[in-house]
């Protein structure tokens, strides 16, 4: 056994030293702030480096600790599924604004993944029901179990399917669909190790949302919302294509000033 102060100070010549904190604390079985104060605790260095070495051949630190933070919810994450990002969140803060003083009774996350759009959204709203649907039978184990383990199962509801959803009408509608180019440049961590179906959608990155803008007007409640979430450099394109099917479009921008979320209503 080592020290844990020793342990980054070895892993911080071969990865990140945010990445080996992270590493280290899971190992340790504690929260990051609280390894950071106890430099002197003991590691079981061989278990350590086994994780450092995943890390220093790509794999990402969300899948070797099996959880990523989103919205302030511990999530479970697997190859499976897309990893939660920070810039994601703008849509629930968007829906947030928009039910000032009111809550969506119903709920739908299309491409749920995780279930990190839909959880973190009932997480806001505690007398409000979900749907999580997704394509992959393996992302919806992932997410139903997320829902299990924040005590939200009975307020949802998982099931396989595409863009047109239930057939009923919800309240609030949230979507994080594939965006990116087939011929895009992402990094290895990205493109070698997250699902290609939740990242890639054709030659422009607007395949699914040329798909999902003549189904979404029928999906919306009177006086609901849409949050569908956009690369930084489609708000244009993207607009155009639900405009073009009487849907009205907002533009919000994430922490970076990028555009991040369109906010669409009927």
């Amino acid at each position: 056994m080592t020290r844990a102060a020793d342990a980054l100070r070895a892993a911080s010549a071969r990865i990140d030293r945010l990445d080996a904190e992270v590493l280290l604390a899971h190992q340790c079985g504690l929260a990051r702030l609280q390894l950071l104060g106890q430099p002197d605790c003991a590691v079981d260095a061989a278990a350590f480096d086994g994780l450092v070495a995943r890390r220093a051949a790509g794999e990402p630190v969300a899948y070797i600790t099996g959880s990523r933070e989103f919205w302030s919810l511990d999530l479970r994450v697997t190859p499976d599924v897309l990893i939660p990002r920070p810039d994601s969140e703008t849509l629930i803060e968007v829906a947030v604004s928009h039910f000032i003083g009111r809550a969506p009774a119903t709920i739908l996350d299309l491409g749920t993944g995780s279930g990190a759009l839909l959880l973190a959204a009932l997480s806001e709203w505690p007398d409000s029901q979900g749907v999580g649907i997704d394509e992959s039978a393996a992302a919806l184990a992932v997410a139903a179990g997320n829902a299990q383990a924040l005590g939200m199962a009975a307020r949802t509801s998982f099931a396989i399917g595409d863009w047109a959803g239930t057939g009923a009408v919800f309240d609030l509608i949230l979507c994080n669909p594939p965006y990116i180019e087939c011929a895009a440049k992402l990094p290895a961590d990205v493109v070698d190790w997250e699902p290609h179906g939740a990242l890639f959608a054709g030659d422009d990155g607007l395949d699914d949302y040329r798909l999902l803008a003549p189904l979404l007007a029928p999906q919306i409640a009177p006086g609901g919302l849409a949050a569908i979430e956009i690369g930084h450099d489609q708000s244009e394109s993207v607009t155009a294509l639900f405009v073009g099917h009487g849907l009205r479009v907002a533009l919000h921008r994430d922490l970076a000033g990028l555009p991040r979320c369109l906010a669409i209503t009927k």
